[in-house]
């Protein structure tokens, strides 16, 4: 299968990657998730992914605070009492030293989305592709940040299959 466009596609995988690497150390993660893809998937020139966020009435701005709230959350539930902390507006410039890390939810959240954007014709991987592949995603921080914001996970499938021009699953 091929590209139409395989620079502009290494550049959005790039950009995709990185930018997930870097929104996990913001938050002070080691590993990129799933949830670090959706917010850079929300910071794609395409605006495909904000632009789903806001047919579901969900501020975009907010799902960094809402991942911050999950893991207080989940300190908590273990007994550990934490003090909000605001999350950095600038993610720390990326140190690039090996090959890219990242967890399960990451890369079965990229896997999905690539392997949505290749079903299409022209095929190009989109932030909403991203937003498709982790609404589909029942369990885990984007979920629950999902569900925290008020966000339903097949409302936000379905504003991201719009923006991609999609019909409807």
């Amino acid at each position: 299968m091929r590209l139409p466009n395989p620079v502009r596609e290494v550049r959005t995988i790039d950009r995709l990657l990185t930018g997930a690497e870097a929104q996990a150390r913001r938050l002070g993660d080691d590993l990129p998730g799933a949830e670090h893809l959706v917010l850079s998937a929300l910071e794609l020139p395409d605006g495909t992914a904000r632009a789903a966020f806001a047919r579901v009435g969900a501020d975009p701005d907010a799902f960094a605070d809402a991942i911050a709230a999950q893991h207080a959350a989940a300190l908590r539930a273990v007994g550990i009492s934490v003090a909000a902390a605001p999350v950095p507006a600038v993610p720390p410039e990326p140190v690039r030293s090996g090959p890219l890390r990242t967890d399960a939810s990451c890369r079965a959240a990229f896997q999905e989305a690539v392997r949505l954007a290749r079903s299409e014709r022209p095929s190009r991987l989109r932030g909403a592709h991203v937003l498709l592949a982790v609404a589909g995603m029942e369990h885990g921080t984007a979920a629950r940040a999902l569900a925290g914001m008020g966000v339903a996970r097949d409302a936000l499938a379905a504003a991201a299959r719009t923006e991609l021009g999609a019909a409807p699953a």
